[in-house]
């Protein structure tokens, strides 16, 4: 029977675990470089732990707005090292986690949330290290009435995020690395570290081309002249 709308899914764990521990020092910058800036979600969501790096498998949750039912189920059933990401629409009305399910997932091996909606307990959160990025804050509780999805596509801030994604997320926001691009993906990203550090040398030995700049200006069109430069 197909009951979409409220229903469990398995998930397919796409990214090895000694690829996911080699994405742990990247940064979300070089992610979203590496997936021409198509790939992150947006600016909405903000970190609201005091430190801690979050990685991990993604177990994705969508609800309805205010309630968090099936975002129970979801902590009872991830496995460690996964992170439970939740489509709550965006709205702040309701608090989808809180203190309780915070210490839940932390015993279960649960690495963070992400919500697209609303958390309460604030203090909890913001003075540990159990990441957790979501849209705001609220006193008021939620409802455990369902209905819901677990691993199931959702939409994140506009971003979609499947069940077995890699996600990760630091100072700059969360980044989503499709499962199946995760390995070939670590090359690239590899590639462009060393670069800059060879750009950040150069910036202080003073040998740093930035001949680009007014090459870049003249292909687009730009009008300037010598009064304009620097002298």
């Amino acid at each position: 029977m197909n009951n979409s709308g409220f229903r469990i899914l398995p998930i397919n764990r796409k990214v090895d675990k000694k690829i996911i521990e080699e994405y742990r020092n990247v940064v979300t910058p070089h992610i979203s470089d590496n997936l021409n800036r198509m790939h992150a979600i947006g600016s909405k969501l903000r970190p609201y732990h005091k430190e801690g790096k979050l990685i991990g498998t993604a177990i994705t949750v969508k609800t309805r707005p205010g309630d968090n039912l099936v975002v129970h189920k979801a902590i009872d059933i991830a496995q460690p090292g996964d992170v439970i990401v939740v489509d709550a629409g965006g709205d702040t009305t309701n608090a989808i986690v809180g203190e309780i399910m915070l210490r839940i997932a932390r015993r279960n091996g649960i690495v963070g949330f992400v919500i697209d909606g609303a958390i309460r307990d604030t203090k909890a959160f913001m003075e540990g290290d159990f990441p957790v990025y979501a849209v705001g804050v609220t006193h008021r509780g939620p409802y455990k009435d369902g209905p819901g999805e677990i691993n199931v596509p959702i939409s994140i801030d506009g971003m979609c995020v499947n069940p077995g994604d890699l996600l990760i997320g630091d100072e700059d926001g969360l980044a989503v690395i499709p499962g199946e691009d995760a390995e070939e993906l670590l090359i690239k990203i590899k590639a462009q570290e060393v670069k800059e550090l060879e750009i950040l040398e150069s910036i202080e030995n003073g040998t740093i081309d930035r001949s680009w700049v007014d090459e870049t200006l003249k292909q687009r069109g730009c009008e300037f002249n010598d009064s304009s430069q620097k002298v």
